[in-house]
Parts: C-alpha cells; sequence; structure tokens
C-alpha cells in the first residue's frame, strides 16, 4: 500500500516517460525502470522498452543487489561496461539480464528529497564506455522524473487539503497552480493538473487594467526564470526600460514583487 501523500510510481506514466526520454538522451536501445519500496529494501523493474523478452519484467532488485541495488544503496548512478563479468556488484540477477544479452548498462537512482523513490536502467547490448557526456544526459533525466514526482505530490497535498481558500487568495493559487503545472514533463500529468487549475480559475474583476505588448514580453520571461540582465538581453532593451517596464506593470497590477505580478497577471488572462 502507498503510503499517504506518496505518488504510487507502480506502472506510473511518470516513468514511462522518462524511459522514453532516457533512450532519446543516451541513444541506448534499452531502457527500464520501476519504483523503490517504502522501506526502500528492493525496488521492481515494472517496465521496459526496447527489451526482447520478458526475462527483466517484475524483476525485485534487493537494495545493493545487482547494479540497480547498488545505486541505490550509494545513491549515485551506477556503470557497467559487460554486467555479466562486471567486478564490484553481485550477480544475483543474471538470469534475468542474460537473456536479454545486455551488456553495458547504467543504473540511475531518482532521488525526492533524500529518499530514492525509482530506478532507471539504459542499457546497450554492446560493450561501451560510458562518457560524461552520455552519464550527464541520463542523470539529467532521473534528476527531471524526481522534480516531477516532487511538485505532483506537491500538488496533490495542496488539491486534498481541506482548507478553504478565501475568494481574495484564489487567483494566486491558480496562477501557482498552474506555474506548476508548466513545470512538469510528462504530458498526462501536466493536463490532469491544468484541468483541476481551470476549475480553480477565480473570475478577477480588474477593471482597466490592460498591460502594454512590451509590459507582457517583460512578466512572460520573468515567469521563466529570468533575471532583469538576461530579459535586456532578450528583448534588447536597456537594464533600466526593463525595470521601467516590470514597474509600470507591477502598479497596474496592484502588486508588491515580480512573483505576484506574474501570479496575478496569469490569474487576470493577460499572462499566459
Amino acid at each position: 500500500m502507498t503510503p499517504p501523500g506518496r505518488l504510487a510510481l507502480t506502472a506510473s506514466p511518470l516513468v514511462a516517460g522518462a524511459l522514453k526520454a532516457l533512450q532519446i538522451a543516451t541513444e541506448l536501445p534499452v531502457a527500464m525502470g520501476g519504483p523503490v519500496s517504502a522501506a526502500s529494501r528492493s525496488h521492481v523493474i515494472d517496465q521496459l522498452r526496447g527489451t526482447t523478452t520478458r526475462s527483466m519484467q517484475h524483476v525485485q532488485v534487493d537494495t545493493g543487489a545487482g547494479l540497480g541495488g547498488k545505486a541505490v544503496a550509494l545513491a549515485r548512478p551506477s556503470t557497467v561496461v559487460d554486467y555479466l563479468n562486471a567486478q564490484g556488484i553481485t550477480h544475483k540477477y543474471d538470469h534475468a539480464v542474460a537473456p536479454e544479452r545486455l551488456r553495458a548498462m547504467v543504473a540511475l537512482p531518482v532521488r525526492v528529497g533524500e529518499t530514492t523513490r525509482a530506478v532507471l536502467y539504459a542499457a546497450s547490448r554492446d560493450s561501451i564506455t560510458f562518457g560524461d557526456r552520455l552519464l550527464h544526459a541520463a542523470t539529467a533525466v532521473a534528476t527531471r522524473l524526481g522534480r516531477d514526482i516532487e511538485v505532483e505530490e506537491e500538488v496533490q497535498r495542496r488539491l486534498a487539503a481541506p482548507t478553504v481558500v478565501p475568494a481574495a487568495e484564489r487567483g494566486d493559487l491558480h496562477a501557482e497552480l498552474t506555474a506548476i503545472a508548466s513545470s512538469i514533463q510528462d504530458e498526462s500529468a501536466r493536463e490532469r493538473l491544468l484541468a483541476v487549475c481551470e476549475r480553480l480559475r477565480p473570475e478577477l474583476d480588474l477593471p482597466g487594467v490592460a498591460l502594454t505588448p512590451r509590459e507582457v514580453d517583460v512578466l512572460r520571461l520573468v515567469s521563466e526564470g529570468c533575471t532583469n540582465d538576461e530579459i535586456s538581453d532578450r528583448l534588447g532593451l536597456l537594464p533600466n526600460t526593463v525595470k521601467s517596464y516590470l514597474k509600470h506593470a507591477m502598479r497596474k497590477l496592484a502588486v508588491s514583487n515580480r512573483v505576484q505580478a506574474v501570479n496575478r497577471a496569469r490569474a487576470a488572462g493577460l499572462l499566459r
């Protein structure tokens, strides 16, 4: 049973999307993965891409055993050039690996905070060396999945909270959830959250508020995390001009900082 507040990752579309991204990022033919148990004693490989047999399906990997178990125990990626002849790992799962003829393999722990929540594998049937570029690309996929898991769990907690949101705060809540949704990589999860956001959309009354195209451009880049200097470079404006546009937009929206300005503009339908 999944503990309260913890996202169930068995056959998760988030994991499925990460495996597809892992194949693309590493250009390796095989990708596998699955969730780590709540007690972190083991993980189950429940999703496969690029395999030719079902030998790896539903294999339960104990923490500390095999390549994936080593990655969980060390909380960092682990690699082998030739799995069946590798030193430094146990060979408890050779019977599952052998039918797939897998040789080079990387196992990536997916971390949320201080906890490993899933393990991703990318593998080749050839003996290859994992260079910095490939490892960086693979690690980026695992990091993104960890962030997506964390975001979706936070959203679920907020939506499940019994607290009644005052009408005055609904605009900021809608804008914040919309921003969170836009950061989720998994398309299905993102669309589900956006649908909920639409139900929360407030009817804001901001009579006479109209942002100029340049003010919208500046706020859009603020929403993407750009600094004033970065906005200046992107739009070809002087830094003081960017500050002026932002100051005017904040005054029109009756807010005191740039984050509130983005949230209020989104909630009012002035910024998408």
